[in-house]
């Protein structure tokens, strides 16, 4: 495993992170194919044995218990100090006005809330999940600082917006001497590059570290673009995405499959060698719901492509527009 410096702050972070999306009890929420504590333990623990010290949560995953199996198993299995803890906040817990969003009182609850449940007194990296556009940034950005400066946050980062919403953010959190984000979680990967267009400079200029989702496209670029598995058949967010560029997006997808056969290596492997070799990309969040995505893609760290085969995987791409806002 390699460790990288989340942009230019202070925090390290391996280049694989562990998206415990997968991890919750299947009655909860709104994902049926998550695994639940006892199925969970294996991942955490070979993710620990390789080298993995961050692993990536949200409030909203299985109803708050993706956080409870996340803070119960790296409790058992790794000291508080040895582990990086991100989670996220606005999607919706709650009915009352505390219970979703960004303004002060629902950062606050929720926060609190997501404390208890990953049995910890501080997350590292506490992170919107969206934009808010029915809250003033000053607002969300004071109470962002606050939990920063109350010892119950670390590192403050972001998630999938316009670039445009995002530099508003940190202006503010500038003007105000507030505390700034250092990371951006967006989609990125290689059927979804427009981040490419404005985020990605943007976040290279400004020193952000970089955290892709949906590194693998919810798995498309692993398998034969029309096979199923259980998550796709149900995955209603994912359903929505990958689908404005079909036929070029089959040609990338057969592009990192060659490699994979040419290299002797899997196509997760290829992929996520191609997001680690972006400058301004820090790590891929990677789920996992079978051991070899697992090892696959602490394997993909030590994958090196070369200048033809970044080529060849780039060069069926075509513009499409942004989605998973």
């Amino acid at each position: 495993m390699e460790y990288r410096r989340l942009g230019r702050s202070g925090l390290e972070v391996s280049t694989v992170v562990l998206g415990c999306m997968s991890f919750g009890p299947p009655d909860r929420g709104s994902h049926d194919w998550t695994l639940g504590l006892e199925e969970s333990r294996p991942f955490f623990r070979a993710a620990i044995e390789a080298g993995v010290t961050t692993f990536d949560t949200a409030n909203v995953y299985s109803a708050g218990g993706s956080e409870e199996i996340t803070g119960t198993l790296l409790n058992d299995l790794a000291r508080r100090d040895e582990v990086v803890i991100a989670t996220k906040v606005n999607g919706r817990m709650g009915s009352g006005p505390k219970g979703a969003g960004l303004s002060r009182a629902a950062i606050l609850a929720q926060l609190d809330d997501s404390l208890v449940r990953l049995r910890t007194d501080y997350v590292d990296l506490y992170q919107i999940h969206r934009f808010d556009p029915n809250v003033p940034i000053e607002e969300t950005m004071e109470a962002l600082d606050d939990v920063v400066r109350s010892g119950k946050v670390r590192y403050l980062g972001a998630s999938s917006m316009w670039t445009w919403q995002f530099a508003q953010m940190q202006h503010a959190a500038d003007l105000n001497g507030w505390t700034r984000f250092v990371s951006m979680q967006n989609q990125y990967n290689l059927v979804m590059r427009e981040e490419e267009r404005e985020m990605l400079p943007y976040c290279a200029d400004q020193g952000v570290g970089v955290l892709p989702w949906s590194p693998l496209a919810r798995g498309r670029l692993t398998r034969d673009w029309d096979a199923t598995t259980g998550r796709s058949a149900n995955d209603d967010f994912g359903s929505t995405l990958y689908r404005q560029a079909e036929a070029a997006d089959r040609r990338v997808a057969g592009a990192v499959a060659a490699i994979a056969g040419e290299r002797g290596v899997s196509r997760a492997q290829v992929a996520l060698a191609w997001l680690l070799h972006k400058p301004a990309v820090t790590a891929p969040i990677v789920g996992a719901t079978k051991p070899h995505h697992l090892s696959e893609a602490v394997a993909a760290v030590d994958l090196r492509l070369s200048d033809d085969e970044l080529a060849r995987l780039e060069a069926d791409y075509v513009p499409r527009l942004p989605e998973g806002f």
